[in-house]
């Protein structure tokens, strides 16, 4: 079965054509600034990519431009959209609502669009996305993957703030996380590469890119993350604060003169690593040892996690005494793959697993599109 898996921003669309039987990508790109005069779109795989400017008024204009580019010309990969089984769409904000990814239909489109306000750049930019595929692929099955849902298995101690009890029964303000579908991933592959059933191990998964995240997963199940009520919380990040004293956005208001969307923007876009222009570590590794009673392996990813030797060895320099160990030959530059960085001795397996969410959106889709739809359940 072929899948087509799109993420779609507020001014980007990005995609790529996956063969889940053989976990084959047959092609890739992305169109950027879309609605501007300045739109262009890449197309291919490594030394086949080409660049186009491209006029995309809207993100109906870019999806034809996708499929325009899959079916014919140099890059075709496919002989007609007949080729495309199903389409799968990553969207952030799953809420309350979606505990597992979903066939799309009217009732789960106007879910999505509901959940906005708890993800207002991501979800509206995945309707987009929807509403172009419906447009130029009418009757083709699509599946939503939601980023949350992986972590609607944590427990209210975990998922509720120290708020008046009233906010979260009238506007649902409780931690969501972000990135479950990364976390997922690499604690598969992590038990996989350990040669250990899932069910068996504690593992900590960290995705270190420009968004940052870390998760505490015992025995498969998510039960804490950093990220909160929205891709805000958590760890310091590319141009996102992290979790912040909450008394300093009222006084960043008052002296700066700045309304809510101006700080909103100022800690989601102006912050952080590019804020001040220096790196972090963070004590949720330790946190979330407590909180599952010990770790068997910790398993990064991402840009950072899987490239940047010198932030690993930042990350576990004072962990020693937990038992776990990096081994500074393995961590060096130039290694790609999976692979293992702690030392022989280490207590802690320390795991680094590029991650692949396309693949894992794809499988989800392939696994809903076989055995047809699945009921929506409202969690308590």
């Amino acid at each position: 079965m072929n899948v087509l898996v799109l993420n779609a921003g507020s001014s980007s669309l990005k995609y790529q054509l996956i063969n889940v039987e053989t976990h084959e990508v047959l092609a890739k790109g992305i169109c950027e600034r879309v609605g501007s005069a300045e739109a262009f779109h890449k197309h291919g795989i490594d030394e086949n990519e080409v660049v186009h400017d491209t006029p995309m008024p809207d993100h109906n204009a870019a999806m034809a431009l996708v499929l325009e580019a899959l079916t014919s010309g140099p890059t075709k990969a496919i002989d007609s959209l007949d080729d495309i089984d199903a389409v799968g769409h990553r969207v952030v904000q799953g809420g309350k609502y979606f505990d597992q990814s979903v066939l799309i239909d009217d009732d789960v489109i106007a879910k999505i669009d509901e959940l906005a306000e708890l993800a207002p750049l991501h979800n509206k930019a995945a309707l987009m996305g929807i509403e172009a595929c419906r447009a130029q692929m009418p009757g083709k099955p699509m599946v939503a993957v939601f980023d949350t849902s992986f972590f609607q298995t944590i427990p209210p101690k975990a998922y509720m703030y120290p708020l008046p009890y009233e906010l979260y029964e009238k506007h649902a303000i409780r931690k969501y996380g972000a990135h479950g579908t990364s976390h997922r991933y690499i604690a598969e592959r992590a038990a996989a590469f350990m040669d250990e059933p899932l069910e068996d191990l504690k593992l900590i998964t960290c995705h270190l890119g420009n968004g940052c995240s870390i998760s505490a997963i015992d025995h498969g199940v998510a039960v804490d993350t950093s990220m909160g009520l929205t891709p805000l919380d958590g760890l310091m990040m590319g141009t996102r604060c992290g979790a912040i004293d909450p008394a300093i956005v009222p006084l960043i208001m008052e002296k700066e003169n700045l309304t809510a969307a101006e700080v909103n923007d100022l800690m989601n876009k102006k912050s952080g690593l590019l804020g001040i222009s220096g790196i972090s570590n963070d004590l949720r590794i330790g946190q979330y040892i407590a909180v599952m009673g010990g770790v068997d392996g910790i398993v990064l990813t991402a840009g950072v996690g899987e490239n940047c030797d010198k932030m690993r060895r930042m990350i576990f320099a004072g962990l020693q005494p937990l038992g776990i160990k990096i081994d500074l030959e393995k961590n060096r530059k130039g290694l790609r793959g999976e692979r293992e960085i702690s030392t022989d001795d280490s207590e802690v397996r320390i795991v680094i697993i590029p991650t692949d969410e396309e693949y894992m959106i794809a499988r989800d889709t392939y696994q809903l599109v076989k055995e047809g739809s699945m009921e929506i359940t409202e969690l308590a």
